[in-house]
């Protein structure tokens, strides 16, 4: 099967309950039903950041493949990069269902997940199963159990994970574990890149911040994080605001939307960082992203990599090779030689 006909045979899927059509998704994916992206990327697409080299800039945001069960297959279907997770030191249920929502008339997603998964150690061992070399670049994503210890846990799951991901992701912005993006804060941030700074150089280190952090809290943010050695931002998690735009009955649900409602606040928000930043971080652009035109758009405002994940639930896996394509027209209309040339020319 191509990821064309996967794309074709979605509508099957949007009749079940959203979760458990999304783990029949995964589960389709980890038997190898959905196909691959067999066509060769452009040499446009070709980025490298923190020490890794992409063959393109798209990535599959955390969330889709907590347990890393299907992470192979994702990365055949023309991903960049794949972010698994995410997980947390101990496995835990995650809230009460219904807890996924699909808001089909604005074409998003609400989720209250809660971080449901099987813990590291499972985690880990499929990371470390997977054969080598991986088609694309590995991120793992961390999170943190609702009885866990920021000051610990993360670093622990960092030292666990080295040599099974080619990056982490320090995660203290989602919406749906109590507490965690209190750890935005600088103190609080600054007690956790110093506990990880503490086991050494291990793989490069990335915080993923929400949409709906103040903009007055960014400067110090950032300085934080480049004062500790870490690599890059993640722009951003999903929001907990709720645009009067939205059309389904579902718009109210509690949890982080995600969908194309996100793509202008988070564009903003990465802009306004590249400024900050001032070349010293790498910038990944995350929220609202289902087009090459808004891959493009994060791009110019300042992100070296993308990643989406709602986009997917609606256009199936064709999206990827077709935003692929778009992308690299765009860059050569522009006169762009490779996609580094490009990130920032808007900010």
């Amino acid at each position: 099967m191509t990821p064309a006909i996967a794309s074709a045979l979605l509508p099957l899927l949007r009749g079940i309950d959203p979760e458990c059509a999304h783990g029949l998704a995964l589960r389709a994916l980890s038997l190898g039903l959905v196909g691959r992206d067999r066509s060769p990327d452009d040499p446009v697409l070709a980025i490298t950041v923190f020490g890794q080299s992409f063959r393109n800039p798209l990535g599959l945001a955390a969330g889709f493949d907590k347990n890393a069960a299907a992470v192979l297959p994702l990365m055949r279907l023309g991903f960049g990069h794949v972010e698994a997770g995410s997980v947390t030191l101990r496995g835990q249920p995650g809230n009460p269902r219904p807890r996924l929502f699909r808001l089909t008339e604005d074409r998003a997603v609400i989720n209250r997940m809660g971080m449901n998964n099987l813990g590291l150690e499972a985690f880990r061992d499929r990371l470390r199963a997977l054969p080598r070399p991986l088609p694309a670049v590995l991120g793992a994503n961390l999170g943190l159990n609702k009885d866990g210890d920021f000051t610990r846990d993360y670093a622990e799951m960092t030292r666990a994970l080295a040599g099974a991901a080619d990056y982490v992701v320090v995660n203290v912005s989602s919406p749906n574990t109590p507490g965690l993006r209190d750890l935005q804060g600088e103190e609080r941030l600054i007690t956790i890149l110093d506990s990880i700074q503490a086991i050494g150089p291990v793989m490069p280190v990335l915080v993923k911040i929400a949409p709906d952090l103040a903009e007055d809290a960014l400067p110090a943010l950032v300085e934080a994080c480049v004062a500790r050695g870490v690599a890059g931002l993640i722009v951003a998690n999903t929001t907990i605001d709720r645009p009067a735009s939205l059309r389904s009955a579902q718009a109210r649900e509690a949890g982080g939307l995600s969908g194309p409602q996100l793509f202008a606040p988070s564009t903003a928000m990465l802009r306004t960082v590249f400024r900050l930043a001032r070349g010293r971080l790498t910038l990944i652009g995350c929220g609202g992203i289902g087009s090459a035109e808004d891959a493009y758009a994060k791009i110019r405002a300042g992100a070296s990599l993308v990643q989406f994940y709602a986009a997917l639930v609606y256009e199936g896996p064709a999206l990827v090779p077709r935003i692929k394509q778009g992308l690299a027209a765009l860059l050569r209309r522009d006169g762009f030689e490779h996609v580094a040339a490009a990130v920032g020319v808007d900010a």
